[in-house]
């Protein structure tokens, strides 16, 4: 066999073997566990809100508990005061551990919810959930920074609902998405994981 007929059959082998190696890495550096928890750079974020007793807060004033996200407006008929009531028990469970927990209930509904009507509804829940309304374009910032959806319904009547996103998320001390918070469970156990992020 002569040199160049050689040549012939080793230069496809050798670009074969190159570019299974180039593969190898490849898949070695996409599919290797990354040192960031998921979603943690994708969900959250600043924001500038007014509270229930007409405070601006922000993000910052989070800062150094974990806290639980909710988005709802105060009309809503049956899935925000149920996970209202829920955050409230899961809170409740965490006992003088869980003093400096917080939950936040930011509005949808900015127009309808002011920080009066949040304080009253808020009265039936458990005293550490903050409400959070706005201006609308505040409050869509905050919606759009938490990956949230909301979105207005007319009714009949000339009324309206909103449909919105029904996760409860996880918040770290240092403002950090977690993930999402189930709440299909007894409230002590729930209340372990939270108090897990102290």
């Amino acid at each position: 066999m002569d040199v160049a007929r050689l040549r012939r059959l080793a230069l496809p082998l050798i670009a074969f073997v190159v570019g299974l190696a180039a593969l190898g890495i490849t898949a070695v550096l996409t599919l290797a566990p990354s040192s960031r928890p998921a979603g943690a750079a994708s969900v959250g974020g600043p924001f500038r809100l007014v509270d229930q007793d007409g405070r601006t807060v922000t993000d910052r004033d989070f800062i150094g508990a974990p806290h639980l996200v909710f988005f709802g407006f105060t009309r809503c008929p049956d899935v925000c005061p149920t996970k209202l009531f829920e955050i409230s028990e899961v809170l409740r469970a965490t006992g003088d551990k869980g003093r400096v927990l917080r939950g936040l209930f930011v509005s949808v509904d900015p127009e309808r919810d002011t920080p009066e009507a949040l304080k009253s509804y808020l009265a039936s829940f458990d005293q550490r959930i903050v409400g959070l309304t706005g201006e609308p374009d505040a409050v869509q910032a905050t919606t759009r920074e938490y990956r949230a959806f909301a979105r207005k319904v007319p009714l009949k009547d000339g009324d309206y609902t909103m449909e919105h996103t029904a996760l409860v998320y996880l918040m770290d001390k240092r403002g950090e998405f977690v993930s999402s918070f189930n709440l299909n469970r007894p409230p002590a156990e729930a209340a372990q994981e939270l108090l897990r992020y102290l």
